[in-house]
């Protein structure tokens, strides 16, 4: 049993927990991300179906509320086991529907691949309602900032690996079957995790949570204030922050001359930067809070959008060092929201309640990011035709979807100056610590001494 800062222990077993996030994400990156929407842009998919795709992950975690009753009977792992099996088969399904273009359109195919991904994502969604409840029993309160950030490091680490083989893989201009064998790769991985998430140690179902079901209402939960204002912060942090990733992968595919492979490699960096949230997070969630990280990560999320659309409206160079930093920044703070999200979440609701009450943050935060890229989506095609001059820029469909992006991370930071977090610091201390206190401890380890 490994010790953390304050003496207190991380569970036995938890080496598992980051083995299976590893293999896991190896999976998941190719069906869910840019990969997939690459290969979706070679059946012909239009901006719209593209947000379907990105949205349909979250949109079927609404799944989690009636199935988060049925957790108590199963038990965390079993539950969660169950759904992940499942998925995987359908990637095995996925993988055939390149090869199938001797005799498929290329609509039907399209068609066929939404259906395999509707599978996939509703067995994901409907057992991921055990997980969180699952690791915040399984990991201690004073640790779990810690924990979030190795995780999210390991998950970072093999996404940055998956999009590097994935882009050295397919090249500039990928045929079928390369796209076949990279959808086989992800359910091998898929099936691969499932030996790590057997060792992950279970946890008893709480004792309140299996015989005081008549306490719990939904009602009640949107009603505590801490909840209520996270709540509504999360909502606005979906709706702003969903299609980013899928969208940014066709402002490349469709405004610059850039190949599949190439593409995938740039967004590579962003994963480099979601690993480096260890560094500049490590033990700091856990005595700074997750107030302080999320305003100052929204303020960046706001450059990094104005970024994006100098880029789109041509007030910037389309530069490949551009491209790399604002790819990396995004893999950091988005690493970060998260983070602070997850932890906060664990801390505000009531252990007894945490089956519904995590299945209702889930959904409802997961509603939004998943209805998020549809309407982004439907916007950009809706201002395919808009090209004007204005303030120095060229205000197209791209500009357009960034500069209304950043107005909405706008709103986040005004909805997330108000959650209550007790023991948090204030942004002054973050900056504090980050600028002047953390480089004067790395100055002090590196200055030779006599």
């Amino acid at each position: 049993m490994s010790r953390a800062s304050g003496g207190t222990a991380c569970p036995e077993g938890i080496q598992h927990a980051y083995a299976f996030a590893f293999l896991n994400a190896l999976s998941f990156q190719i069906v869910l991300n840019s990969p997939m929407v690459l290969y979706a842009k070679t059946l012909g998919a239009s901006a719209t179906v593209l947000g379907i795709i990105s949205g349909m992950m979250p949109l079927l975690v609404v799944f989690q509320i009636p199935a988060a009753q049925y957790i108590d009977r199963v038990g965390y792992r079993r539950f969660v086991y169950a759904g992940w099996g499942v998925r995987v088969l359908f990637i095995f399904g996925m993988a055939l529907v390149p090869l199938l273009g001797f005799f498929l359109s290329p609509t039907t195919r399209l068609a066929l691949l939404l259906t395999l991904l509707f599978g996939f994502n509703l067995s994901r969604g409907i057992s991921s309602c055990a997980w969180l409840p699952w690791i915040s029993q399984l990991v201690p309160e004073a640790v779990r900032g810690r924990y979030l950030a190795r995780d999210a490091a390991w998950v970072n680490l093999a996404s940055c690996a998956t999009f590097l083989l994935s882009g050295l893989f397919l090249g500039r201009q990928p045929r079928d079957w390369q796209f076949a064998v990279l959808f086989a790769f992800s359910a091998l991985m898929g099936f691969a995790s499932l030996a790590f998430l057997k060792r992950i140690p279970d946890c008893p179902i709480p004792a309140r949570s299996k015989t005081d079901r008549s306490t719990l209402s939904w009602g009640a939960m949107l009603r505590f204030p801490p909840f209520r204002r996270l709540l509504r912060a999360v909502i606005a942090w979906s709706l702003a922050y969903g299609g980013l990733t899928a969208f940014t992968t066709v402002f490349l595919k469709s405004e610059t001359s850039l190949g599949e492979n190439m593409i995938l490699m740039l967004g590579s960096v962003s994963f480099l930067g979601g690993l480096c949230s260890l560094w500049f997070l490590g033990s700091r969630l856990d005595h700074l809070g997750s107030k302080p990280v999320i305003l100052f990560s929204l303020m960046i999320w706001m450059g990094i959008l104005a970024g994006w659309g100098l880029l789109a409206g041509g007030g910037l160079i389309l530069r490949l060092e551009v491209v790399l930093t604002l790819q990396f920044v995004m893999g950091l703070f988005a690493a970060l929201v998260q983070m602070a999200n997850t932890r906060l979440v664990m801390a505000v609701i009531p252990p007894a309640e945490r089956n519904h009450c995590f299945a209702l943050y889930s959904v409802v935060g997961s509603l939004a990011l998943g209805l998020s890229p549809i309407l982004w989506g439907l916007m950009i095609d809706a201002a395919a035709a808009v090209c004007v001059r204005w303030a120095g820029l060229e205000w197209n469909r791209f500009t357009l979807f960034f500069a209304a992006a950043a107005a909405a991370m706008g709103v986040t930071w005004v909805l997330a100056a108000r959650i209550e977090e007790p023991r948090a610091a204030s942004m002054e201390a973050l900056l504090r610590e980050l600028l002047i206190e953390s480089p004067q401890r790395i100055l002090v380890r590196l200055w030779p001494r006599p």
